[in-house]
């Protein structure tokens, strides 16, 4: 299990204890403040990326010991673990609110709204997020990701969710200083940053899924539709048999995969199974 399983989750999945989404944890005001600036400053992701990409034009052993550095810090304050989409079931059925809100990535990224975030509680009508859009928690803010707020039941979400997964996206659960959880959202290569950290300059922002993709070369077809899919670049085509190959040390496991797969293929299994990848995260 990642670390965070065994500094906020006593050996469990730590996401998927309802404690790290409990609004008891907004008492801080440390936490607060950030969420405030992070769903109201425009700036801060021009900032971040920015950053990138001058650390990732340094020799290779600086930029390694900057990357390492900064890891650190994003894990005290905002970061990120893929999750499959079972297991969003799991967490939208014991959150109490689920709201939808523009995509701060793609804002940048790609210059328009999308809306592939959501803010999770376990207070109703939106919880801490919803009081600070409309305005309930006496501090009113405005900005482009703190506006639009959709409220949405667990099947609209869920739908949504699926709808995504079609679409390539893997879901990542966010802390807003570890290790409380209010943030889902949908990434891809294109358009998200956080995977475009990993992918382009390896810098690691979120921890890998507790899971491995695996495929079973008896049911595989040899579409290569899962390989397209792919955000990690963990899946390749092997001519020799025609069949999908899933690289285990490159692999995510956030299961996008299968939701192309017609011939049910490939499977999740648990990382500590699968030895190339149990201490990869």
């Amino acid at each position: 299990m990642c670390e965070f399983c065994h500094k906020h989750g006593e050996g469990r999945k730590w996401y998927l204890e309802a404690s790290n989404y409990s609004e008891d944890l907004l008492s801080d005001v440390r936490r607060r403040r950030f969420i405030e600036r992070f769903f109201t400053d425009p700036g801060s992701i021009r900032d971040a990326t920015s950053s990138i990409g001058t650390i990732a034009k340094l020799p290779r052993l600086i930029r390694n010991a900057v990357y390492r550095a900064a890891a650190g810090r994003m894990k005290k304050i905002h970061y990120g673990q893929v999750v499959p989409l079972e297991e969003i079931r799991q967490i939208f059925g014991f959150v109490n609110s689920i709201v939808r809100v523009a995509c701060m990535c793609r804002h940048y990224t790609l210059g328009a709204e999308k809306r592939f975030c959501y803010g999770v509680s376990m207070a109703p009508a939106g919880g801490y997020l919803g009081d600070l859009v409309r305005g309930a928690s006496g501090r009113p803010v405005s900005g482009p990701y703190a506006s639009g707020l959709e409220q949405m039941t667990r099947e609209e979400a869920l739908d949504a969710f699926e709808d995504h997964e079609r679409q390539g996206m893997c879901h990542t659960v966010w802390t807003f200083h570890t290790p409380f959880i209010c943030g889902i959202c949908n990434c891809d290569r294109k358009g998200c940053i956080a995977v475009r950290a990993i992918t382009e300059h390896e810098l690691p922002t979120m921890f890998r899924a507790e899971h491995v993709a695996v495929v079973s070369p008896d049911s595989c077809s040899g579409c290569r539709k899962c390989s397209r899919l792919c955000q990690f670049g963990a899946i390749a085509f092997d001519p020799s048999v025609m069949k999908a190959v899933i690289d285990p040390a490159r692999c995510f496991g956030c299961g996008i995969c299968r939701s192309m797969c017609s011939s049910e293929a490939i499977r999740l299994l648990d990382r500590s199974e699968v030895p190339e990848a149990a201490g990869l995260w």
